[in-house]
């Protein structure tokens, strides 16, 4: 069976979609945003993987199944391009607009371009308790049954401590960026506790290695929370304005979850309170609790 997956970013979200991987016995090929491609390649012996930039390069074969993650004009446009049996997701409709397949309608009916508008479908994913992986794993016939995440080799870097923070958060979600990041650091280290925060790197295997250099993350939901994840790597976890439910822990991650999150839910500017809303005590208390587990767990390895 020849799979294409189109999982094109964020890069976190391409990271939480390999656990597909772990579930098809045939080749498969993933297209994705250039940056992404070195968290894909060699992480399986039957996957090959191309940049968009050289999607040609993925017409070259016959597809029984084309899993289509995003929801743009411009890859439904391609996907139309090419011969598939099956598609799962988003493709081009009569007069050029966007639909989804009803096998995948638990994800896209609470995307941007969900078919009940983008006010009801943020109402819908707020009142979801599925996991990403849930919705698309049911979608294809699948169960989800806490299929981990395939990851490279990282990079090797000479960052180490206890504690890592993810201090930053990207442009399309200022009210990630927890307010209270330089205290927790202070108050941390107060307690004898090595922590750093995480430097921007030239390669994502760099960034990869220094998740895995601590014993427990702390960031928004993110790219290092997922690298955390499939790292193994235990990991406090900050819910400002998106959907915690959609993240599957794998027993080692502990959510905090703003009191304001439904005021501020899928909301995509910035407003103070929302990065103010948890406590720094709650999360230095759920900070040195995982550390306390990640020591018991190492103790317990002969």
């Amino acid at each position: 069976m020849e799979t294409l997956i189109i999982k094109l970013g964020a890069t976190g979200d391409v990271v939480r979609t390999t656990p597909l991987l772990r579930r098809f016995d045939g080749p498969v090929t993933w297209l994705t945003a250039p940056m992404n491609v070195d968290l894909l390649e060699g992480i399986s012996g039957r996957l090959r993987c191309f940049p968009w930039e050289e999607r040609a390069q993925a017409s070259d074969i016959r597809y029984d199944l084309v899993i289509n993650l995003e929801d743009t004009l411009e890859v439904a446009q391609f996907l139309k391009t090419l011969t598939a049996a099956e598609i799962f997701g988003a493709y081009l409709g009569a007069n050029d607009s966007l639909r989804y397949t009803d096998s995948s309608k638990q994800w896209f009916d609470l995307s941007l371009i969900s078919y009940y508008g983008r006010q009801e479908a943020d109402r819908l994913k707020f009142l979801n308790r599925l996991t990403y992986q849930d919705m698309i794993f049911e979608g294809l016939g699948l169960r989800f049954t806490g299929e981990t995440y395939l990851l490279p080799k990282p990079i090797k870097t000479g960052l180490l401590g206890d504690v890592a923070l993810a201090v930053d958060a990207g442009l399309v979600w200022p009210m990630k960026k927890w307010a209270y990041y330089d205290k927790l650091k202070q108050q941390l280290e107060g307690r004898g506790l090595v922590v750093n925060v995480l430097p921007k790197r030239s390669s994502l295997l760099q960034h990869l290695a220094d998740v895995r250099n601590h014993s427990c993350l702390v960031s928004g939901d993110s790219l290092p929370m997922h690298l955390a994840l499939g790292t193994g790597r235990r990991c406090v976890s900050l819910f400002t304005c998106t959907s915690p439910w959609e993240i599957y822990d794998y027993g080692i991650q502990q959510k905090i979850v703003s009191g304001r999150l439904e005021e501020f839910f899928y909301k995509r500017d910035y407003n103070l309170g929302a990065t103010t809303a948890i406590a720094i005590e709650e999360v230095e208390r759920a900070v040195l609790h995982q550390i306390q587990l990640s020591k018991e767990v190492a103790e317990a390895i002969p």
